[in-house]
């Protein structure tokens, strides 16, 4: 590990004396390359220099101890050693964990597509809670939130809504997201007081850049129509809503949110663009593809990642047995602590099988 390190401060000393060369800085396609590897190379080689000064004392603190005949001194001394010892297993701990493979999506925005699975209405008003939660969390990290598509069902619900989440690293702690939520509660539709289950599915994908999935427009299919809102409502006077189907691979996207048909067809592109990438993805991931599907599956009750229990007022996340009771809280989008919990509990399985291989 320690000689890894050394070669990233070799690598991370001659990238600054690179930025300095004036013949870097004017090719600004060079220049913002280096930068990129700089800032990704940064957080490790501050925690390993923190590392260096801390064995430096340590050593300093051994020394004075063998030399020092003065008491008060060689206390001062032993405090520092141990301190020094204590910081230095954490930040090898710390550093085991940055210099985990990194997922090169981390960085990028998201596009969330929800869905009311099992449960008609009910699933498609925690299809719009869950939306709510999810906006509630972005704001409180200040991201910034973009419609891309909403179909309601007349009672408050979303049968389906798609947005964008921009904002640094949004993939790397909403990605755990994708699945099938459940939900057990008293519906508002049910007389009786009985209490239903249902469920609503999420899907995360990382924003595709055009450099990762480059998408040949004859083979996409546009139809424009008029948005409609509730009970067929016209709510717009020109053709503005667009339909896309990407023909190879029968992707059907609807964006209708703008008034504009070309920031529609836009956006559906976009989306077009997320699926395709992701697809790629699974393809050069079968491992992980499998396991994605078996999270999002169909939306029926049984394929579930986590529930949230409104008579308990609890919510449990099956995946790593975590169980909180702060219904409400979660609902808020106060969801740091679940995604904590998951990144910590991903990050542990992962370096379990680093150490496995080595």
């Amino acid at each position: 590990m320690f000689d890894r390190l050394e070669d990233i401060l070799i690598r991370y000393r001659e990238i600054e004396k690179e930025l300095l060369d004036p013949n870097v800085v004017n090719d600004q396609n060079n220049y913002r390359r280096l930068m990129k590897e700089q800032s990704d190379l940064t957080e490790i080689v501050d925690k390993y220099l923190e590392y260096k000064d801390n064995q430096k004392t340590m050593e300093d603190s051994l020394l004075m101890l063998d030399e020092e005949s003065d008491e008060e001194i060689r206390e001062l001394a032993r405090e520092e050693l141990n301190e020094s010892k204590q910081r230095i297993s954490e930040i090898e701990e710390e550093l085991k964990i940055l210099l985990l493979p990194k997922d090169p999506n981390d960085y990028k925005n998201v596009i969330v597509e929800i869905r009311g699975g099992a449960g008609g209405d009910e699933a498609a008003l925690f299809a719009a809670e869950l939306y709510r939660m999810y906006v509630m969390y972005a704001e409180r990290n200040r991201w910034k939130i973009d419609m891309m598509n909403l179909n309601e069902n007349g009672i408050g619900g979303f049968k389906e809504v798609i947005f964008m989440i921009n904002g640094k690293g949004a993939y790397s702690k909403l990605k755990y997201e994708s699945g099938v939520h459940r939900v057990q509660r008293v519906p508002v539709t049910e007389s009786g007081g009985r209490i239903h289950t249902s469920t609503s599915t999420v899907a995360i994908m990382p924003e595709a850049d055009e450099v990762d999935i480059d998408i040949d427009l004859s083979e996409c299919k546009f139809d424009v129509f008029r948005s409609s809102g509730n009970g067929g409502q016209s709510v717009n006077t020109t053709d503005s809503a667009v339909r896309l189907t990407h023909v190879p691979t029968g992707i059907v996207i609807t964006c209708q949110d703008e008034k504009s048909q070309l920031k529609n067809k836009d956006k559906a592109i976009k989306v077009l663009r997320s699926r395709l990438y992701e697809i790629e993805m699974e393809k050069a991931q079968s491992a992980e593809a499998e396991a994605r599907k078996s999270q999002i599956g169909t939306g029926d009750r049984s394929e579930k990642i986590r529930t949230y229990n409104f008579p308990q007022g609890r919510v449990t996340d099956h995946r790593i047995k975590l169980t909180l009771h702060q219904l409400d809280a979660v609902l808020n989008g106060d969801l740091d602590e679940i995604i904590d919990s998951l990144i910590a509990a991903d990050q542990a399985a992962k370096l379990s099988k680093m150490q496995e291989d080595i």
